[in-house]
């Protein structure tokens, strides 16, 4: 079972190299690849998290080279349950992106670059999950920001450009951080390897540990949108196309928030730096959820409620107990789902309204009331409404708060009550707007051009409407019908009545997916309650690395 351990990182990373050969001369076999091992990847992840479960952790030095001179691969039940989740929902968005015609629809271009760029993310959040050491990690955090800057600026629009080079410069200093944070930690200790360290980081000074903590937690801090850490996500995200910002936001931050489990249960416990932590989860929170009030475009009021819930899980580690680390998985496995398919559904109302500006939308539930469920039971699971898996992860969060009892742990609480009640409101906003009232004057009519060939208006700051940053710069409403198509090379995705069939059922898969998590509330919660205590006790996971 030990050997199938590398292959969710082994296989996107071989699919690649088949998906650039054949490029745009086979698409039909290119997109068939892609499908296909990112089912084997979901299968085998289950596989692993079953395993995982039964028999305790799984590890693999590869090359058979013992630490810390090899790259060790783990699977425990935490990393096994993200992996799950994580391969499901990138099997979604990937349909939902064939659906879109969002990939690589220029036929004209040398090299097909959604296909291996999408595989080799992948990778990266599978490396991640399953790694067992610092170098590893870093190495993890490098693949999937080189295929985020190719996926984010897909198009090379003028704002996708602007977009991407933020994210990139970001991601570089944090990467820089990271380097010098490992660099102390091997020159302190001569390895990286997570067991060893687990191990020899107690016999060094306060001092040099809380310094190599907080280096770490600032680098993860900053992949996981943490508050007032996370100032680039709202420029970065909104700008991409749907499917690759709902795998971003849904996914990528959540990769920053396992790697702070990680580290602070099996690192550094004692829990330290609690009281920092649950500061920074309530600024997040109120914070985050605030700015989404304020939005009135749809993509960036989801990605500041994506900041203010990050505040959730960092609330759970932040109190360190079995109860608090139990119901932050919980939370990180729901989030993961939610998050991605409102963004999946602000792709869905742009596809339809030709843009996620609120106040040009509107009678979007007579109009498209398929659309409108699509949209109203996530956006309930993120508000955390009864019986659905966001209220199952904030009640035992809370509860792990009140059993600890501290001033920080209670306001927290208060602080999670106002968050979801503010979640409540941001999404009957988006309902009243875009779905409830009658449509405005001069809603986008079928037809309306969202992506083309065309990029002479890529330098443009303004939509069609004169108005600079409502979401739908390059948008420009044209004659609904063939000839527009035809104009363009088949390059453009037009507005239409009836949305693809594909983008639909992926979406409606992820809703599946998220509301199984609330049929499927004993088992999860029990399976989350292991997970937590397997990652506190640490004892098996490093027996497991080590070969004791």
């Amino acid at each position: 079972m030990n050997a199938l351990v590398p292959l969710p990182v082994l296989l996107p990373l071989c699919a690649t190299g088949l998906s650039l050969t054949f490029g745009t001369r086979m698409q039909r076999f290119q997109r068939f690849i892609s499908v296909a091992v990112l089912t084997a990847v979901l299968a085998l992840s289950i596989i692993l998290m079953i395993a995982a479960d039964r028999q305790g952790p799984l590890s693999v030095h590869l090359g058979d080279f013992a630490p810390p001179l090899g790259i060790t691969l783990v699977a425990d039940r935490l990393s096994g349950l993200m992996l799950t989740v994580s391969s499901a929902v990138t099997l979604c968005v990937l349909v939902y992106s064939l659906g879109q015609g969002m990939t690589d629809r220029d036929r004209e271009t040398p090299l097909a670059v959604f296909h291996p760029a999408y595989l080799i993310l992948v990778a990266g959040v599978s490396c991640t999950f399953l790694a067992g050491d610092l170098v590893n990690l870093f190495v993890s955090f490098e693949i999937m920001l080189v295929a985020s800057f190719v996926l984010l600026t897909l198009g090379g629009t003028g704002p996708r450009m602007r977009a991407g080079s933020t994210y990139v410069i970001i991601s570089l200093f944090s990467s820089m951080l990271f380097l010098i944070a490992i660099a102390m930690t091997y020159a302190a200790l001569g390895t990286v390897n997570f067991a060893q360290l687990a191990e020899g980081l107690p016999e060094l000074s306060i001092g040099v540990q809380t310094l190599i903590q907080a280096m770490l937690i600032t680098v993860f801090a900053i992949k996981a949108a943490v508050f007032p850490l996370a100032a680039w996500l709202p420029d970065s995200y909104p700008t991409a196309p749907a499917p690759v910002t709902a795998v971003f936001a849904g996914l990528l931050t959540k990769v920053g928030v396992y790697c702070m489990m990680r580290t602070e249960a099996l690192l550094f416990p004692g829990n330290r730096i609690g009281d920092l932590l649950m500061a920074v989860a309530l600024a997040s929170m109120i914070i985050g959820i605030l700015g989404a009030v304020a939005q009135t475009d749809l993509k960036r009021l989801l990605s500041f409620t994506l900041i203010s819930h990050i505040g959730f899980m960092v609330f759970g580690i932040g109190l360190a107990t079995r109860e608090a680390y139990g119901g932050a998985i919980v939370y990180v496995v729901h989030h993961i789902t939610v998050q991605t398919t409102l963004f999946l559904v602000a792709g869905l109302i742009e596809r339809r309204g030709g843009t996620t500006e609120l106040t040009r939308l509107g009678g979007l539930a007579k109009a498209a009331p398929v659309l409108a469920l699509l949209f109203f039971v996530p956006a309930m699971n993120l508000a955390g409404i009864p019986p659905l898996s966001g209220f199952i992860g904030k009640l035992g969060l809370m509860r792990a708060g009140v059993a600890d009892g501290s001033t920080w742990a209670w306001t927290l609480v208060a602080g999670s009550v106002v968050t979801s009640l503010l979640t409540l409101y941001v999404v009957a906003k988006v309902w009243n707007l875009a779905f409830w009232r009658a449509a405005p004057p001069g809603q986008a009519e079928t037809g309306t051009v969202l992506e083309s060939g065309d990029d002479s208006d890529d330098d443009a700051d303004e939509g069609p409407d004169g108005v600079p940053g409502t979401g739908d710069e390059g948008v420009a409403p044209v004659p609904s019908g063939g000839p527009v198509a035809a104009k363009l090379r088949e390059k453009a995705v037009t507005t239409t009545s009836r949305l693809p069939w594909p983008m639909t059922a992926a979406t409606a898969a992820t809703i599946v997916l998220a509301l199984s998590f609330t049929v499927l509330a004993g088992p999860l919660t029990a399976f989350t309650d292991r997970s937590a205590v397997e990652l506190l006790e640490r004892t098996p996971y490093i027996e497991e690395v080590l070969g004791r």
